[in-house]
């Protein structure tokens, strides 16, 4: 990819059209989307070894838990940060270098899993520094969507992007289910670890033309994206709606694991198949975003969508049997997809180039942040309280928050604080 571009490629040169599959015209971005759908293939069935590995250590439901907080956690800690190093240095060698350590990190943890050796409070660490590889990778790959296709595009790979990690979360947890009950979690991690092989090579053969970066110290740089995003009102909103959200609906994969084999007495099949639908109800939701959007408005959508999501939270939480675990996924994937997708493009139209790594991840921190607290704070209710009397009350905040926090936190406008791509 390092020859001159084909006139497809060409970002400047594209005109402007409403297409949902426009973004595949660029072979740049082709190429990455499809590298990047089988790495996310591999994180998914890690994340469901690991999850499931997790209720094989331990009883504590705070624990399970923890194996989704902990991914999450490292995005709001460092998020910033992250952001402030997509912005000094150049986002395609920042990518590479976070998906080379989470190679590796992989790579250990099938090692200490195959030898026997792992625990509880090990396989959070190795979780943990899975999702530092994820903070440092996140900033960085998505302000590189400008570089891969036309502003008019942006939307649209924006939502492909979206498709593209849900449609390995309706693939993935399944596959990981069946292999996890045929081997072991520790073939579920090797086989991760060599998923990031193809997202290394591509990027490798990607040299997109960029602008000389200007480098500032990297706490002048936290700053300047701090003040920026506090000092706008649209973007303020959009970070208060992101945190809300992650924080309520990490309750309902915190203790997912658990529900599946505790309440509905489910096997780790069963347990893909539940996330496997959540996974295909994002993908169909997913290819309706845009022109709802359009039509209806950015609030509409993130309110409709939010208290479909806070339906799938009851109808999980008192399911009798499997089947109504699955429509609840379902209709939770739909919700998530919808709600995050919009909050996501809201950020990038509202953002500068300059700083568009440090705005995006204080966004990623905000709603990371919230999800990192919601999944400790959903298995700490459910030891205490009981694990339906728990997501029974997370499904009654997420509809109070989607009801009542647009009266003080409104999605922007159309128009409202957009500015132009540079």
């Amino acid at each position: 990819m390092s020859e001159p571009a084909p006139p497809s490629d060409r970002i400047s040169q594209r005109p402007a059209r409403i297409d949902p599959f426009a973004p595949f015209a660029y072979p740049a971005f082709r190429a990455i989307w499809i590298a990047n759908l089988t790495s996310n293939l591999g994180s998914m069935i890690q994340s469901v070894a690991a999850a499931w590995l997790m209720t094989d250590l331990t009883t504590s439901h705070q624990l399970v838990a923890l194996v989704q907080a902990s991914v999450t956690i490292p995005v709001m800690l460092l998020g910033v940060l992250a952001g402030a190093i997509a912005d000094n240095y150049d986002r395609r060698l920042v990518m590479l270098a976070a998906q080379a350590g989470m190679l590796v990190t992989s790579a250990l943890l099938a090692l200490f899993t195959f030898a026997g050796t792992i625990g509880p409070w090990l396989l959070l660490a190795f979780t943990l520094a899975m999702g530092c590889g994820s903070a440092l990778n996140a900033p960085a790959w998505q302000a590189s969507v400008r570089l891969q296709v036309a502003p008019a595009d942006l939307p649209q790979a924006i939502s492909l992007n979206t498709i593209a990690f849900n449609l390995a979360r309706s693939v993935g947890p399944a596959l990981g289910g069946l292999l996890i009950s045929l081997t072991n979690p520790a073939v579920a991690f090797a086989l991760n670890s060599l998923s990031f092989v193809a997202l290394i090579v591509v990027l490798l053969r990607w040299h997109p033309e960029t602008r000389p970066r200007v480098r500032r110290p990297i706490g002048a740089s936290i700053m300047q994206g701090l003040r920026f995003c506090a000092g706008s009102s649209p973007l303020r909103r959009i970070l208060a709606r992101g945190f809300a959200f992650g924080f309520c609906a990490a309750s309902y994969q915190a203790v997912m694991p658990v529900l599946v084999r505790d309440k509905l007495h489910g096997s780790e099949i069963d347990y893909g198949l539940v996330l496997g639908a959540f996974g295909i109800g994002s993908i169909v939701i997913a290819l309706w975003v845009a022109p709802l959007r359009r039509r209806f408005g950015s609030e509409a959508v993130v309110r409709a969508a939010s208290l479909a999501f806070a339906s799938a939270i009851l109808l999980v939480g008192h399911a009798p049997a499997l089947a109504p675990a699955i429509v609840g996924a379902l209709i939770a994937g739909g919700g998530w997809v919808a709600v995050l997708t919009t909050l996501n493009v809201a950020m990038q139209l509202r953002s500068p180039e300059a700083i568009l790594g440090r705005c995006l991840s204080i966004y990623q921190a905000a709603t990371f942040g919230g999800m990192a607290l919601g999944a400790y704070s959903m298995g700490l209710a459910s030891d205490i309280v009981g694990l339906t009397p728990a997501m029974t009350g997370a499904a009654g905040l997420m509809a109070f928050s989607a009801l009542f926090l647009p009266l003080f936190a409104p999605m922007p406008e159309r128009d409202e604080g957009r500015v132009e791509p540079s």
